[in-house]
C-alpha cells in the first residue's frame, strides 16, 4: 500500500520509532510514524504479514483522522474567509498608520538629538555658574571675615564684649565653612584677638567672682561658649556657685554654734534657739536654687552634661558643710552621752528599785528634731536624683552611679550615725510612754474600755509611723520589733491582771447579788482584749499602707511583712487571752443556774392531757431559768462591748444546752412530753434570740431535733424525715442517737426501733 499524505496535515499519529529498521521482520511490534517521507520506504521492506496486516489498520485509522481534520477545517472556512476579508479591508488603514508613525519615529529622532545638544551646554552652563557662584561666596566670606575682624577690633576699643565675642564666633564658623591656605593671614589675625579677648572676659570674670558681683558673672560667663572654651566656663562657674554656697552656709553655721556656746555658758538650757533645722533647710535650698535658677546657663555651657556636672559638684558642698551640721547637732543635743543613759538605765531598770532615766517628754522633741533632720536629706537626695533621672539626653547608666554616689557620700554615712541615735532614742520613748500609761491606766467615763487601750495604741501608732518617716528599713524594723515586744509582755500582762484574781466569783456575786463595781471591772478588762485585737490589726494595715509607699523595693518588703504579721499574731494572742477571761466569767455565772437546770431532772414529761394543759398555763422550769440568766448575766451587758457580750451569751447558752441534752437523755416521754420539750426549746430559742445579735438555733438544734422526734406517731415516720427526705434540714443527731431518742418514748416499741434502717 502506497498513501502519500498531504503536505500539512492538522494532526498525526505518533508511534515509537524502531531501534533497527533494517530488520523489521525481527521486531514482531515494528510500527511506523504515518505521515512522514520515510514511512513508505519502511512499509517496502516489510516482508511478515501479521505485521502488515496491523500496520494496514492503523493505516486506515489515521486516513479517518484526516478526514474527520479536513471536515473540521471546511466547516470553519466561511469563517476564516470573513476574517480574511476584514483583514483586506484594514490594510488600507494599516499602511497609513505605518506612514504617520515613521514620520512620528523621525521628529522623535530629530528632537533627541537636539535634546542631547541641549543638555550638553546646560551642564556647561550649570558647572561654569556653579563656579562662579562659589567664588562669589568665597570672596563674600573673605569680605565678612575682613568685617568681622574690624568689628572685634573696635569692639575691643569700646569694650563691647558681647558683640566681640559673637563676632569672634561668626568668622570662625564662616572659616570653617570656606577653609583654604589664602585666608591663613587673616585667620592668625583673629586668633590673636580672640586670645586677647579670652584674657579681658577671664580677668575681668574673676574680678567679679571675688567681688560676688552676680550679674557680671552671668555676663562674662555667657561668652565662653562664644569663645568656644564651654568645659572651662562651666568649671569657673560652678566653682563660682560652690563657693557662694559655702559663704553662706559657713555663716550660718557660725551663727549657729555661737548660739550653741552661749547657751552653755547661759542656764545650760540645751533647748535654746540653735535650730540645726532651719540651717540645713538653707543649705540645702541654696544648692537646689543654684541648680534651678541656673539651668539655662549650665545647658549653654555643656548642655545637659553640665547640669549633672553642677550636681554632682555641688552635692560635694552638701556632703562636707551638711555632714558638718548633723554632727554639730549630735554633739548639741550630746546623743552618745543620752544613748549611753539609756542603755544603763535599760539594764539597771531591774536590777535596781527607783532609777530615774531620761526626761521622755525631751527624748521626743529630740525624736522630732531627728526626723526632722533626715526627712531634710531623704527629700533632698531624692528630688536631685530625680532631676539626674529627668534628663533625657545623658548616659542612661548615669542615674544609677548618681544615685549610689549620694547614697555612699559623707552625709549619708552620718545619717545612717544619727539613724542609730534615733532608734535607741524611739524605743526608750515608747517603753517609757507605754509603762506610764499602764501604772496611770483609770476608768474613762462614758467608755467601755480604760485609758491604758488608747494611750498605749496612741504611742505605738505615733512611734510607728515617725520610724518609717525615716525611710531607713532597719529604723522600721527594729521599732516594730519593739512595739510588738511591748504587747507580748507588758501590756499583755496589765489586761490579764484582773481576770487572774483569785475568787473572781465571790467577788462578782457578793451575798448572792452581783456587784456592779466588780461587774465594771471584769467587763472592762475584757473590753480592753477585745478592742486591742482591734487595734492591733489596725496599726497592722496602717502600718503596711506606709511602708508600700516608702519602700518599693522587694528586699524591704518582705523585711515589713515578717515585722507585720507578728502584730497579726498579737491580734490572735488578745483573743485567746479574751476567750480565757470570757470562760472564766462564765464559771462564775453557771453555777448560779445550774442549779435550776438540776431541778429540770425531776420534773415529768410522761404527760397525760391534763398535765399537758396544766404546763401550758404553769410552766414547771423554762421560766424560771431564763429569769436566773437574766438575773446573772443580763446586768453585765450595758458595761460589754457587743462582740463580748454575745460571746458571753453564747457561751451561757452552750453550757445550757449541752446540760439540757444529757438530762433529757436520761427520761421518758409521752408523746404530749415530747410535745413539752418542743415548746420548751422554742420558749429558749426565741427568749436567747433577743439576747443576742448572733443566731442562737444552732444551739439548740439537737435538743429541737429531739423534740421532733420524740413528738412521731409512730416509729416508722422518722423515715419521712430521715435521709433524702430531710428536705433542708441538717440532722446533728447520729443514727445511734436517734434511736436511742425513740427509746425515750414509753409507747414505742424497741424492736421497732431496732429494725429501722438508718
Amino acid at each position: 500500500m502506497a498513501y502519500l499524505p498531504p503536505p500539512s496535515p492538522p494532526s498525526t499519529t505518533t508511534t515509537t520509532t524502531p531501534t533497527a529498521p533494517s530488520s523489521p521482520t525481527s521486531h514482531p511490534q515494528f510500527s511506523l510514524k504515518f505521515g512522514t517521507p520515510e514511512a513508505l520506504s519502511q512499509i517496502r521492506t516489510l516482508s511478515d504479514v501479521g505485521t502488515i496486516t496491523r500496520l494496514l489498520h492503523e493505516c486506515i485509522a489515521y486516513q479517518r483522522s484526516l478526514d474527520d481534520d479536513l471536515t473540521t477545517l471546511l466547516d470553519n472556512r466561511s469563517t476564516l474567509d470573513s476574517h480574511l476579508s476584514s483583514l483586506l479591508r484594514h490594510s488600507a488603514v494599516l499602511s497609513v498608520v505605518h506612514s504617520d508613525a515613521s514620520s512620528v519615529l523621525s521628529a522623535v529622532s530629530h528632537t533627541s538629538s537636539l535634546a542631547d545638544s541641549v543638555s550638553s551646554k546646560v551642564r556647561e552652563l550649570d558647572l561654569a555658574q556653579s563656579r562662579v557662584s562659589h567664588t562669589l561666596l568665597r570672596l563674600d566670606a573673605v569680605s565678612q571675615k575682613s568685617s568681622c575682624i574690624d568689628s572685634v577690633r573696635a569692639a575691643l576699643d569700646g569694650d563691647d564684649f558681647e558683640g566681640a565675642a559673637a563676632n569672634v564666633k561668626r568668622f570662625f564658623e564662616i572659616d570653617s565653612e570656606f577653609r583654604d591656605s589664602t585666608g591663613s593671614t587673616q585667620r592668625e589675625e583673629m586668633l590673636g584677638y580672640k586670645k586677647q579677648l579670652e584674657g579681658v572676659v577671664k580677668k575681668r570674670l574673676l574680678s567679679a567672682v571675688d567681688q560676688r558681683d552676680h550679674p557680671t558673672v552671668v555676663r562674662f560667663i555667657r561668652l565662653y561658649p562664644l569663645l568656644g572654651i564651654e568645659e572651662e566656663g562651666l568649671q569657673v562657674y560652678v566653682s563660682y556657685l560652690k563657693k557662694v554656697i559655702s559663704m553662706r552656709s559657713r555663716m550660718e553655721f557660725d551663727q549657729l554654734v555661737e548660739l550653741m556656746e552661749n547657751s552653755y555658758a547661759g542656764s545650760g538650757n540645751t533647748n535654746s534657739q540653735a535650730n540645726f533645722v532651719a540651717c540645713l533647710t538653707n543649705l540645702f535650698k541654696d544648692i537646689v536654687l543654684a541648680i534651678e535658677e541656673n539651668v539655662e546657663i549650665l545647658h549653654s555651657l555643656c548642655g545637659e552634661d553640665g547640669i549633672v556636672y553642677a550636681i554632682c559638684e555641688l552635692q560635694e558642698e552638701c556632703d562636707s558643710r551638711g555632714s558638718l551640721i548633723l554632727k554639730k547637732y549630735m554633739e548639741y543635743r550630746k546623743l552618745g552621752k543620752l544613748a549611753s543613759e539609756i542603755n544603763s538605765y535599760s539594764k539597771n531598770l531591774l536590777s535596781v528599785g527607783n532609777v530615774e532615766g531620761p526626761d521622755p517628754r525631751e527624748v521626743e522633741l529630740y525624736l522630732e528634731e531627728i526626723l526632722s533632720l533626715t526627712q531634710l536629706g531623704e527629700d533632698y537626695t531624692e528630688y536631685m536624683i530625680s532631676k539626674i533621672k529627668g534628663l533625657s539626653s545623658i548616659d542612661p547608666e548615669l542615674g544609677p552611679k548618681a544615685t549610689k554616689a549620694f547614697r555612699s557620700g559623707s552625709f549619708s554615712g552620718v545619717v545612717q550615725d544619727i539613724t542609730g541615735f534615733y532608734v535607741i532614742l524611739e524605743e526608750f520613748f515608747m517603753v517609757e510612754n507605754v509603762r506610764k500609761a499602764i501604772n496611770i491606766d483609770e476608768h474613762v467615763s462614758d467608755s467601755l474600755t480604760t485609758s491604758m487601750v488608747d494611750d498605749v495604741f496612741y504611742v505605738l501608732q505615733s512611734c510607728c509611723r515617725r520610724a518609717v518617716s525615716t525611710s531607713n528599713i532597719n529604723s522600721v524594723v527594729a521599732v516594730l520589733s519593739g512595739a510588738v515586744n511591748l504587747l507580748s509582755n507588758e501590756y499583755l500582762d496589765a489586761l490579764q491582771q484582773k481576770t487572774r484574781e483569785p475568787n473572781l466569783g465571790a467577788k462578782l456575786f457578793l451575798g448572792g447579788v452581783g456587784v456592779q463595781k466588780t461587774g465594771t471591772e471584769i467587763a472592762t478588762a475584757l473590753n480592753n482584749m477585745d478592742v486591742s485585737s482591734e487595734y492591733v490589726l489596725k496599726l497592722r494595715h496602717e502600718i503596711e499602707d506606709q511602708c508600700a509607699e516608702v519602700f518599693p523595693a522587694p528586699g524591704d518588703r518582705e523585711k515589713v511583712k515578717s515585722c507585720v504579721s507578728e502584730l497579726g499574731e498579737m491580734s490572735n494572742t488578745f483573743k485567746q487571752a479574751l476567750n480565757a477571761g470570757m470562760e472564766q466569767l462564765v464559771a462564775t455565772v453557771t453555777p448560779r443556774i445550774r442549779p435550776i437546770l438540776d431541778n429540770v431532772a425531776t420534773i415529768s414529761y410522761e404527760l397525760s392531757e391534763a398535765e399537758y394543759a396544766d404546763n401550758e398555763v404553769n410552766d414547771p422550769w423554762v421560766q424560771r431559768l431564763l429569769h436566773a440568766v437574766e438575773t446573772n448575766a443580763a446586768w453585765l451587758q450595758p458595761v460589754m462591748t457587743s462582740s463580748n457580750y454575745d460571746v458571753f451569751v453564747h457561751l451561757i447558752i452552750d453550757f445550757i444546752a449541752k446540760r439540757l441534752e444529757v438530762i433529757m437523755m436520761q427520761k421518758r416521754f409521752s408523746q404530749l412530753g415530747g410535745l413539752q420539750l418542743d415548746r420548751d426549746a422554742r420558749a429558749l430559742v426565741s427568749h436567747f434570740s433577743s439576747m443576742t445579735q448572733r443566731t442562737v438555733r444552732d444551739k439548740f438544734a439537737r435538743l429541737t431535733q429531739m423534740a421532733t422526734i420524740l413528738n412521731l406517731e409512730k416509729v416508722s415516720e422518722i423515715l419521712d424525715f430521715w435521709g433524702e427526705n430531710s428536705g433542708p434540714m441538717t440532722w446533728r443527731l447520729t443514727p445511734a442517737e436517734v434511736r436511742r431518742v425513740l427509746g425515750l418514748r414509753v409507747d414505742f416499741k424497741p424492736e421497732a426501733i431496732a429494725a429501722l434502717k438508718l
